[in-house]
């Protein structure tokens, strides 16, 4: 049994700031708000569960300098309910974004960070998987990036081609992890990652264990000054940073 992905991680400068945006933005509940991290995940979650990737806001110093190789897609159900969603969230303090997108059915926001987020046109494939429908992640290889990342979190092909590839959990709940291609090459360590860990059934599986498995699959070690942690930074083939943190 592979790690699964447990969590979505964002940089912040005002982690508690940022998780009531997002808690306000998705209908979701801030469960926790220190210092060192705010948590933001649905009403009567059970973390780790598959249904939802829960948001984990840390505090950094370094400013964003540039547009974000992953970001969130969120869903909607009809042309109404998308204008609703941007006026909402343009409430809430977001704001439209221009990433040289032209014309897309689809609105390109930022937060009150930054962070670039979309929200989409109604779409089927999207109608079991709200609010979040996808972590979308910049790829100059969407089909290989997906392979490796199906090993990473244990989860399934659902449809791929020359420039996407995308992956959902076995069950067919929560958000899908999507790749598109892009040509621009990653310059800066990603303000937004995910964390994988292995399932408890594994113990004694150790983080150190599981970034073998994933080093022999094209992770390598990554070092973005974690100093001494219980978790492991590793980056995917294409250089994208991710955690292996302890079984849960």
């Amino acid at each position: 049994m592979p790690t699964r992905a447990v969590q979505l991680v964002i940089d912040a400068a005002d982690p508690s700031r940022l998780a009531s945006f997002w808690a306000a933005a998705l209908g979701w509940e801030v469960t926790a708000d220190e210092p060192d991290e705010a948590v933001v995940w649905p009403a009567g979650f059970s973390y780790p569960a598959a249904s939802a990737l829960p948001l984990v806001f840390v505090p950094v110093p370094e400013p964003k300098t540039v547009k974000n190789r992953v970001h969130l897609d969120l869903a909607t159900t009809s042309a109404e309910h998308q204008a609703a969603e941007i006026d909402r969230l343009l409430g809430l303090g977001a704001a439209r974004a221009d990433i040289g997108q032209g014309e897309v059915p689809w609105e390109v926001m930022a937060d009150p960070e930054g962070n670039e987020f979309c929200v989409l046109e109604p779409r089927d494939v999207y109608l079991d998987a709200m609010p979040v429908a996808a972590v979308v992640v910049d790829s100059a290889d969407p089909p290989s990036a997906a392979r490796f990342w199906a090993a990473a979190t244990g989860w399934a092909p659902h449809d791929s081609g020359p420039d996407f590839a995308s992956l959902r959990e076995p069950g067919g709940t929560g958000p899908y992890l999507e790749f598109v291609h892009v040509t621009d090459a990653k310059t800066v360590k990603n303000r937004v990652h995910l964390d994988v860990a292995a399932w408890p059934q594994r113990a004694p599986a150790s983080p150190q264990d599981e970034a073998r498995r994933l080093r022999l699959a094209g992770a390598t070690l990554a070092d973005v000054g974690q100093s001494d942690v219980q978790w492991i930074v590793l980056a995917d083939p294409e250089g994208n940073e991710f955690c292996v943190l302890t079984p849960r």
